[in-house]
Parts: C-alpha cells; structure tokens; sequence
C-alpha cells in the first residue's frame, strides 16, 4: 500500500492513479490518513456484497430451527 501527501497528490492525481491500477494509494492530509485512492476493480470488490440489517434479518425462511423443549424447575428462595 502506497503512501502520498495530499499536496504531491494535488501535484500529480496522474502518478496517484497508476499507482492505485496496482494498489491502493492512502493520501495523508497534515501527516495523518485521510482518504485512500482505490481502481474502480477493488472498490467493486468492496462493496459487492453490502447488505444492510434489514437484509440480514429479513433472511429466507429456508433455515429449519428445531428446538427442545425446556424444562424449568423454578424454586422459591429463602427470605
């Protein structure tokens, strides 16, 4: 993974963007990370399969749960 400044970014996106056909490229701003620079394949990668909770809980009901049933012996404490 490739490091570069915001202002070496801002001097030259075409290096950034060869650099990021290969890997991606983190663009610090003030010494610190602040964006990163992916090709359109890896972004895709990303985010190909994005579900969101709604989707996870409303899954198919193709799932069979069999539960046992449970026996509780519920006693009344000494006061």
């Amino acid at each position: 993974m490739s490091t570069i400044t915001s202002r070496d970014f801002n001097q030259d996106v075409s290096a950034a963007k060869r650099t990021a056909a290969t890997e991606p490229v983190i663009i610090t701003d003030r010494g610190k990370p602040s964006h990163v620079l992916l090709s359109i394949e890896d972004y895709r990668r990303l985010v190909a399969d994005r579900r969101s909770i709604v989707d996870w809980l409303s899954a198919d009901d193709d799932i069979d749960l069999v539960t046992g049933r449970v026996d509780l012996s519920l006693a009344t404490p000494d006061l």
